[in-house]
């Protein structure tokens, strides 16, 4: 009989970690409390993680390419609130108004994000550099077109986008899981893909493939700009408003944790989609856990960064 040796047992932790660890912290919280069993409970952790999940998603492409995007949060607030305004230029026209406001959360994204992946590739710029630059222009437009407070639109038919249930599930959560999906077959399924994560193992190598490194890069940061639009869309229509100074706060930090703890690699070249769908049902679960365990709330910051750190940990020496 066959034993398993420890580097079968760092493989497999390599490979299946974050899935074990969900599993785990499953375990551990329902048999700890009552409350977090109840169904809603965990319906309601799907729910309010999805919103950050999808901007996770465009992440792991990012990360996966050996870059970083900083501006994530910057660029919700900013393509949220320019779709609310575009909305409520068409006040007295609803279906029309909500038309232009999806196209436009939609595009403001998607630009968004190839000004990152243009100022990474064409400007040659390191991507925290480039992003943390975009991430206080992105603001500061929104927090001057808002006038630093609430974007609110009474568009009835933009507040039903995402209460319409299927299956139990709102809408934010079926679109989650087709952007899971959809990413799934673009990262394993595709050219592009294979080319991704070999620009992010070794840049060197693909360009001596005849790999086209900066488009590959930019087309990473346009699909996480797009994500961001709508992650925008869909919050916007559960509050049917959006924060010029607090939407999106803390959502690269957010996204960059669950792409991490699913286990994507800060050193790029490696990294699955499904993982941060795991990632987002762990950091979602933890917060929730929390709560319930009465944790102080200056503290729960301080548990989601030891989970953040734990997970840097058990990657070191992946490469």
């Amino acid at each position: 009989m066959k034993t398993l040796s420890s580097k079968d047992l760092r493989k497999f932790l390599s490979d299946h970690g974050a899935l074990l660890a969900l599993v785990v912290l499953m375990l551990v919280c329902c048999l700890s409390s009552a409350d977090f069993r109840r169904p809603q409970n965990l319906l309601n952790i799907i729910r309010q993680n999805s919103y950050t999940g999808i901007v996770a998603i465009g992440m792991t492409f990012i990360i996966i390419g050996g870059g970083i995007d900083l501006s994530v949060g910057s660029l919700f607030a900013l393509s949220g609130g320019l779709g609310i305004m575009a909305m409520n230029s068409f006040g007295d026209r609803p279906a029309l108004g909500l038309t232009l406001g999806i196209l436009t959360m939609l595009a403001v994204g998607l630009a968004g994000g190839a000004i990152n992946g243009g100022l990474v590739t064409l400007g040659k710029l390191p991507p925290f550099i480039a992003t943390l630059g975009t991430m206080s222009i992105y603001r500061s437009l929104i927090l001057h077109l808002g006038n630093a407070g609430l974007l609110n639109t009474s568009n009835e038919l933009f507040a039903r986008l995402d209460s319409h249930k299927f299956l139990g599930l709102n809408t934010v959560v079926w679109i989650f899981l087709i952007c899971v999906a959809l990413g799934t077959v673009l990262l394993n399924r595709t050219r592009y893909g294979r080319h991704l994560c070999a620009v992010g193992g070794n840049e060197r190598v693909a360009r001596y493939a005849a790999i086209r490194v900066g488009l590959v890069r930019f087309v990473s940061y346009a699909i996480c700009g797009m994500l961001c639009g709508i992650s925008a869309l869909l919050q916007g229509a559960r509050l049917s408003s959006i924060s010029s100074s607090s939407g999106g706060l803390g959502c690269e930090l957010d996204a960059i944790a669950i792409t991490i703890i699913g286990g994507t690699s800060m050193v790029g070249g490696k990294g699955t989609i499904v993982g941060a769908l795991i990632g987002a049902l762990i950091l979602g679960i933890i917060s929730n856990i929390l709560v319930m365990w009465s944790v102080a709330p200056n503290l729960q910051g301080l548990i989601k960064g030891l989970v953040i750190i734990i997970a840097v940990l058990i990657q070191r020496g992946k490469k």
